[in-house]
């Protein structure tokens, strides 16, 4: 396996430039985030900003109860997140799927579905299951992990939350104290349900789409042992490595573009 460094990544994005722009016509991609538990598509606005500063199609995917959205959590199952990202992408093909976390779950079920519409998936400090797993299986083998002492469940309303004391440590211990402040002020339950919904996964279909994994080294949502294991389980075999905590959208946003940016244009 090659561990291509995030260093590299400026020189290779570089090199992609050499593509023709006939080439870049017709194999024209549409990048597709689906982001993370307790997130929105609002956290991946630099990110997105620089894709379409670049000359990429890009969709920013917030799932139901996220972000402004007031879905009730009664309401949301997985089966609803995997539905509106389908819907986002409609008809088109030669999608980029860039799932962060627990989107890296909904992302891999996207592709299960419809995977002749699928080019790659780019996991970004992702959960990669594999058939039956849940968020909640896999996460349950996560020694690293520090969402386990911050977490607050609340069974009756089916929802899940993280102590206010733990929110900055758990997702963005790098962060600086301004973003670590807005995030915790804005931060909302999850729904439990899609947590622990398993996927249905096959080798021929999700099995055989491209993928590339972006490691957050310093990440205390999920542990970076667990994250090698899930790629070396995955056979993914590019992978990238930021020293980042859970959220390299928010500390290296501008490299992470061009990460997505160079894999949109790589087949």
């Amino acid at each position: 396996m090659r561990n291509l460094m995030v260093l590299m990544a400026a020189l290779l994005l570089s090199a992609s430039t050499a593509f023709s722009q006939d080439n870049k016509a017709q194999n024209a991609k549409t990048i597709v985030i689906v982001h993370g538990a307790w997130s929105s598509s609002n956290d991946w606005q630099h990110v997105t900003e620089d894709l379409i500063a670049g000359g990429n199609s890009v969709i920013s995917v917030n799932l139901p109860g996220h972000g402004t959205d007031n879905t009730a959590i009664s309401a949301i199952t997985f089966k609803l997140y995997v539905e509106q990202v389908k819907k986002a992408i409609g008809d088109k093909q030669n999608i980029v799927l860039v799932g962060h976390s627990f989107g890296g779950i909904i992302a891999s079920q996207v592709a299960e579905q419809i995977s002749s519409q699928i080019a790659k998936i780019i996991y970004v400090a992702a959960y990669v299951p594999r058939n039956g797993e849940s968020l909640l299986s896999i996460a349950q083998t996560d020694a690293e992990s520090h969402v386990g002492r911050n977490l607050i469940v609340d069974e009756k309303a089916g929802s899940a939350t993280i102590r206010k004391e733990g929110i900055a440590d758990v997702f963005l211990a790098d962060a600086p104290t301004h973003i670590a402040d807005y995030v915790i002020d804005n931060f909302k339950p999850e729904p439990l349900a899609p947590l622990s919904t398993p996927v249905t996964l096959t080798e021929g279909r999700f099995g055989k789409t491209n993928k590339v994994f972006v490691f957050s080294q310093n990440d205390h949502t999920i542990g970076y042992t667990l994250q090698q294991k899930m790629t070396k389980d995955a056979g993914i075999q590019r992978l990238y490595s930021l020293p980042s905590s859970h959220t390299p959208f928010i500390i290296f946003p501008h490299v992470l573009a061009q990460i997505i940016a160079l894999e949109a244009n790589i087949f």
